[in-house]
């Protein structure tokens, strides 16, 4: 309400004055700094570079995170999880032999074989274990130990050689489709593991209301895909790896079948020879693929889509 005699214009109480809605910018002030090198230390951005164990798990690793109970979801993924290390425990045990291993070569040594037989079972179920309490309790830490067992049973001396004595198959080709198997089972163990804490954290944040996502239906739909294109990315990349001496033979016949037969005869690619050309091979395609940054152009394309 005016005061009668008085005008209700008040720009004159602001002549020569700024104005702020909020505080300065400490960033912005600090790059606007003249004379002194010292930046405050509010006006640097907090940077962590995870760890290779944190990237496995696709953020920080604690002792113990709390989780609101599984979801619909979560469930899914914990008996997918399981379903698959069942499987991967059983073609560890078929394609990873005891011979070759250091608890046999320790066994050997005292004269005792079948120590060597009961260790390598025992890492076997070891990782089974921690792999179960792991996905059934959201637990990281069994989860990482699962790992290193799976891959500490799956080591072995360059000289050894896999072998399949107990099983009725015969044929290199089918050796190696059960290997090709066992790389496959692998990867969607570790990764259907590590969703089950991920879709725990993200179910958990967006029920306690920590976080809003728009759209979650086409979240899990996206993962659904990615679900299909994991084990295809890893069945062709251990069928290059291991099938070099069938694909490299196979190309050449196209030009001279007289080189293609010479190739499969070849005792460099039908030993570790072979298998160390197949990884080059592998490791050149997936560095053309990242050159031409194909990752992003495929991300474009499904997102404009």
């Amino acid at each position: 309400m005016a005061i009668p005699g008085q005008s209700g214009e008040t720009a004159h109480l602001y002549e020569g004055k700024t104005m702020r809605s909020a505080p300065p910018s400490r960033k912005k002030l600090a790059g606007q700094m003249s004379g002194s090198k010292d930046i405050p230390k509010d006006a640097v951005p907090d940077v962590h570079i995870p760890t290779f164990v944190e990237s496995l798990f696709g953020g920080p690793l604690v002792p113990r995170m709390r989780f609101l109970p599984a979801d619909k979801m979560v469930q899914t993924l914990q008996m997918l999880s399981g379903v698959v290390m069942i499987l991967l425990g059983v073609l560890t045990y078929v394609v990873t032999p005891v011979s070759g291993t250091l608890w046999f070569a320790f066994s050997d040594m005292l004269g005792v074989e079948v120590l060597g037989v009961v260790l390598h079972l025992t890492v076997v179920l070891a990782a089974l274990g921690c792999g179960f309490w792991g996905i059934f309790q959201r637990d990281a830490r069994f989860l990482l130990a699962s790992y290193a067992l799976f891959i500490l049973v799956s080591l072995r001396f360059a000289s050894s050689k896999v072998t399949f004595q107990w099983l009725p198959i015969e044929g290199e080709f089918i050796e190696k489709v059960l290997l090709i198997m066992y790389a496959v089972f692998l990867v969607m163990y570790m990764e259907l593991t590590n969703s089950v804490i991920r879709f725990s954290m993200l179910d958990t944040s967006i029920r306690t209301g920590e976080v809003y996502v728009m759209n979650v239906k086409k979240v899990l739909n996206r993962y659904h895909i990615s679900l299909v294109i994991t084990p295809v990315i890893a069945a062709v990349v251990a069928f290059l790896t291991l099938m070099i001496n069938i694909v490299i033979p196979a190309v050449v016949s196209l030009f001279s079948e007289i080189m293609a037969t010479r190739l499969r005869e070849s005792v460099e690619l039908t030993s570790v020879y072979g298998v160390a050309l197949g990884t080059m091979i592998v490791f050149l395609i997936v560095a053309a693929v990242f050159g031409a940054n194909l990752p992003a152009r495929v991300q474009k394309f499904r997102e404009s889509a």
